[in-house]
């Protein structure tokens, strides 16, 4: 050792030292691979998905209000403008999850730096670990995708979803917008909210909590069922897409009766009686 080396010297070589014996960080997220991705909680990764499973944004039939919302809120994001986050409610088989990936894929085309990432409910509370991994992209728009979400009695991690959505000294990131879909408006069976208000010192406030997390979606849009107009228009609109010909009689006797076997009309039926179809006529998809 050099007892003549000034102590200032020494003390720079040892934090050098120090310095690459030091794990390094975490390195940012890869997301030019692809336009949409799977988070895996486990490892902490985001997998690409090179051909999301979705339709053509014109073919979902009956929803032409919802569509409108949707790609407006999601367009203006893309932009860099201010949107919000956006709750998709209502019937079953309508169309939630669909109009979604199909907005992303319409979208996606004229703005490539804009991408869909699918979380799973059971990873929600990775959340606020999710969101700090996005937020150090900031060139890149993310939309959050959380398909069926919602709440049980015993499930307290609505909470780290609320202070997620809007909560938080930092915020949500700029870059970051969350979707969901729910058969259930407020993500939580009726009676949770209920039983909890009643046994609850002051039942306003119980309930108000409750209430509080779907608020925190700026843009609900709701889904209903649809008329036998609309699911007949489906229809045709699958068939006329797919080039698959039938006689129109034929066709509207056969989707009623497919229907009505099933209890009820929706796009999801529409859709199953389709690939029925197809398969009878000997047409890939």
């Amino acid at each position: 050792m050099n007892f003549q080396e000034p102590i200032s010297g020494v003390l720079e070589r040892i934090a050098q030292a120090l310095e690459r014996l030091a794990p390094s960080g975490p390195a940012s997220p890869d997301f030019s691979g692809a336009g949409a991705f799977l988070f895996q909680s486990e490892s902490g990764t985001f997998v690409p998905v090179p051909t999301v499973n979705c339709v053509p944004l014109p073919l979902l039939k009956g929803v032409d209000r919802n569509k409108d919302l949707l790609f407006a809120n999601t367009e203006r994001f893309a932009r860099g403008l201010p949107a919000n986050n956006a709750l998709l409610w209502g019937a079953r088989g309508m169309g939630k999850s669909s109009l979604i990936k199909a907005t992303h894929a319409a979208l996606h085309q004229t703005h490539p730096r804009l991408k869909l990432i699918e979380i799973h409910r059971e990873d929600i509370m990775a959340l606020p670990r999710v969101l700090g991994l996005l937020r150090a992209v900031p060139a890149d728009r993310f939309i959050l995708f959380c398909d069926d979400l919602s709440f049980e009695a015993v499930d307290n991690s609505y909470k780290s979803l609320k202070a997620v959505l809007e909560g938080g000294i930092e915020g949500r990131p700029a870059n970051v917008l969350l979707y969901a879909t729910s058969n259930r408006r407020h993500l939580m069976p009726r009676d949770m909210m209920e039983n909890e208000s009643s046994t609850a010192i002051n039942p306003g406030e119980a309930f108000e909590e409750k209430v509080s997390l779907s608020d925190r979606f700026g843009l609900w849009i709701g889904f209903h069922h649809c008329s036998q107009d609309d699911y007949l228009a489906m229809v045709r609109g699958y068939t006329a897409h797919f080039g698959l010909e039938a006689p129109a009689s034929d066709l509207k006797r056969e989707a009623l009766e497919w229907a009505t076997t099933r209890g009820s009309r929706s796009g999801r039926v529409a859709w199953q009686f389709i690939q029925d179809l197809a398969g009878r006529l000997e047409k890939t998809l």
